[in-house]
């Protein structure tokens, strides 16, 4: 069984002793043993704040949706707000600490809003000369297969803030270190690293129960279809939100199930089978609606490319619906199109574009991006 940070906390007693602490956190973050992590943190250190990212430190709110800071109930800690009108922490609050944590279940993702508000408060951190400390986790995905297409800065947001690939294959601690780096953060940054955890690993090796990262990752299978699927959030076409199977349900109203069946099967992906649902979302997009589409069957998690299979069933559907499909503005970041934000350059929406071009534009980027990947790791 992999032993996660929080869990070697007790091993940093004297790094925290007496130490004025802050913690990022969400519902994921707990010990193996089921106990949250600001009572681990607690136990150790005089834990004076919490930072609530996206969804919340208890997971209650829905994606997009901003957070007002409050007192906390039950440990009558005050809850700032990262992710409302302002997702930097306020200077105040970081400069009574003396040391800011982070600990939060990644999902392997680009499009992932927590990894962004590890990087402003690592920023924010530096800044104020207070040090920050990572509980390192593992990346449900495995850190093996990079996958993804460049950021260009003209698209950059808060789904994706730096040029990493959308499947980046580090842990959410060596992913720290590689943005400290790269990005000239310069944060005094700590990782306590997990033992018994490989590269090759997906969630389901470690001995480690799964909580949902956030509300719309249910399971593994949808962290592990989220790189490819998440594209849909960029059309009209419902990604499964507002269904008990977010990220593999994919549909709207226009589809024809079959139809579209038979052309995605057309590029031969092995490793997943595609049947033809009919479902109607509780909420999102098109609530109360019967949408057809198809659900995605991962038979062999390794023999496929999450992201290039969302490429395939993208730009499919347009292909096939041209008189209904859509590119879609964003809900709740800058910009016109979300599938700029996610895809990182216009790629995607290029008039006329073929599969095998994008496929070569990520072989392209994700060949550059492993040149410099293995410099931060720290795990084999």
């Amino acid at each position: 069984m992999v032993k996660l940070g929080i869990d070697r906390i007790a091993e940093y007693r004297e790094f925290f002793k007496g130490k004025k602490t802050g913690l990022i956190t969400n519902p994921s973050g707990v010990s193996s043993s089921g106990i949250s992590s600001f009572d681990a943190l607690a136990s150790v250190s005089n834990l004076s704040a919490l930072f609530a990212p996206e969804h919340g430190i208890r997971g209650d709110r829905q994606d997009g949706e901003e957070i007002e800071s409050y007192t906390d109930s039950r440990t009558g800690v005050i809850v700032h707000s990262i992710y409302g009108k302002y997702r930097k922490p306020d200077t105040e609050s970081i400069r009574a600490l003396d040391i800011l944590c982070y600990d939060i279940q990644d999902v392997g993702s680009r499009y992932y809003t927590f990894i962004y508000s590890m990087a402003v408060c690592m920023k924010a951190a530096a800044e104020c000369n207070v040090k920050f400390a990572v509980f390192d986790r593992p990346n449900p995905i495995s850190c093996l297969r990079p996958s993804g297409s460049r950021m260009h800065p003209e698209n950059m947001s808060f789904v994706g803030m730096f040029d990493i690939p959308q499947r980046y294959s580090l842990t959410v601690g060596e992913l720290a270190r590689m943005l400290n780096e790269r990005e000239g953060i310069g944060a005094d940054l700590t990782v306590i690293e997990m033992e018994g955890y490989r590269r090759d690993m997906y969630y389901d090796d470690t001995g480690l129960l799964w909580i949902p990262p956030s509300p719309n990752i249910p399971d593994l299978d949808s962290s592990i279809l989220y790189n490819g699927t998440c594209l849909f959030e960029g059309t009209n076409i419902s990604e499964g939100r507002g269904t008990t199977h977010p990220f593999v349900n994919i549909g709207a109203p226009f589809i024809d199930s079959e139809s579209w069946i038979r052309e995605i099967e057309k590029y031969g992906i092995k490793g997943v089978v595609f049947r033809p649902v009919s479902f109607i979302p509780m909420y999102s997009k098109y609530k109360g609606e019967v949408c057809n589409g198809v659900y995605i069957h991962i038979t062999d998690r390794t023999a496929f490319d999450p992201l290039k299979l969302g490429i395939v069933m993208v730009l499919t559907a347009r292909e096939l619906f041209p008189d209904s499909f859509r590119f879609t503005p964003p809900k709740h970041e800058v910009g016109e199109y979300t599938a700029d934000l996610f895809y990182g350059s216009s790629l995607l929406r290029k008039e006329g574009v073929k599969v095998t071009e994008v496929f070569e534009d990520i072989d392209r980027y994700t060949s550059e991006y492993l040149d410099t990947w293995k410099k931060y790791w720290l795990y084999n």
